[in-house]
């Protein structure tokens, strides 16, 4: 007691009531946090209980969550029209009781996707994955449908994708899936996978951009572009921008941009310090293969927060994931040099085989 009330925390009666200076908050998520406005600092743990809580239920009838231009939660109550701060379910917490930490983190490099879905019932969340008619793309297509989920493969080419929609059906004939046609070295192609995709009427609550080329020749697209830029992130651009009425209207939902770490190792501006748009989609002479595949990661993570920054707010948030170093799928297949590289990295890295999926960043598609 006397600690508390050096600290000043023994004026009320009550545990559960806050000392001066304090305001309970929660995110967007349902999580109670309090912010102390006298040492602005925030914390989970309610300063005199110390206990952790999340609201209960959904919000009452005929009120809204919005996010107000510095990302704080606010909400609208519809019926008598006002907005305020306070969340209206902050009378009906529950304690949050956390299990003891583990010397192993709930999700790591040994996860699968499996674990991570463990319990999820997806059924009515719409899903659009490019390029899964193989490797991750393929796994997080089959986990998903195999929890509930309606999973559109957007695959190049549509033998494949129907080949892996019937292997999925395989596994559990009631799977909700379906291959569409969509290659990303064509805008056009891109463009009519997005009608046809409107024309089905139903919402968008995940976008995958995983489909991506490695290693690949120098060639140009059919819109005189270089394909790896083109394949691994403009057409995946032109494609979101195509889709976000979609999104916007299935709030709250996802995008996903598969990059990867190699995105450190490369740069996009001249030296003085601005954009340069030739090291986008260079020239035959000023191209390498590796350095081409790190820009496309590079632009992949620029455009995920610069999505996740104007979407948020609408209930559409964006995450840029590595999904693991070197794992053996067939992205490696144009050249003999980087299939005996993964080759001899196989035995080290995350197998592709079923019971042990490369899919951490599963976590992003469904928290």
């Amino acid at each position: 007691m006397a600690a508390l009330k050096y600290a000043g925390l023994d004026d009320t009666d009550s545990e559960e009531e806050l000392p001066p200076g304090w305001e309970e908050r929660t995110t967007k998520d349902g999580w109670v946090y309090y912010a102390n406005h006298l040492e602005l600092k925030t914390q989970w743990e309610h300063p005199k209980s110390g206990k952790r809580k999340r609201v209960a239920g959904g919000l009452p009838y005929g009120w809204e969550q919005e996010t107000d231009e510095n990302g704080q939660v606010y909400f609208v109550d519809h019926i008598n029209k006002r907005t305020t701060y306070l969340d209206p379910r902050l009378a009906f917490t529950v304690e949050d009781n956390p299990v003891k930490p583990t010397t192993r983190q709930k999700y790591d490099g040994n996860s699968t996707a499996m674990e991570i879905l463990q319990g999820r019932d997806l059924s009515g969340k719409v899903v659009i994955i490019t390029g899964a008619n193989s490797g991750i793309g393929f796994e997080t297509a089959k986990s998903l449908a195999l929890h509930g989920a309606y999973v559109i493969l957007a695959c190049r080419n549509t033998s494949r994708g129907n080949d892996a929609v019937q292997r999925i059906l395989g596994e559990w004939h009631k799977a909700k899936v379906e291959a569409m046609t969509l290659d990303l070295a064509s805008l056009q192609s891109v463009q009519h996978f997005a009608e046809a995709f409107k024309s089905k009427n139903v919402p968008l609550h995940i976008l995958i951009c995983n489909a991506a080329v490695f290693g690949a020749p120098w060639c140009l697209t059919e819109d005189d572009l270089e394909s790896t830029f083109q394949v691994n992130h403009l057409g995946h651009f032109y494609l979101v921008q195509l889709l976000e009425d979609v999104l916007r209207r299935s709030s709250p939902a996802r995008v996903v941009m598969v990059s990867s770490e190699s995105h450190r190792f490369t740069e996009i501006k001249d030296s003085s310090g601005k954009l340069d748009f030739s090291l986008l989609s260079p020239s035959k002479k000023e191209y390498w293969a590796m350095l081409a595949y790190n820009r496309s990661k590079l632009c992949n993570i620029l455009f995920s927060n610069e999505l996740n920054r104007r979407l948020s707010p609408h209930g559409v948030t964006s995450n840029s994931v590595h999904p693991g170093n070197m794992i053996y799928s067939s992205i490696h297949r144009n050249w003999w040099v980087y299939t005996l590289l993964f080759t001899l990295a196989r035995p080290f890295t995350k197998s592709m085989v079923s019971e042990k999926k490369p899919c951490l960043y599963m976590h992003f598609c469904i928290r």
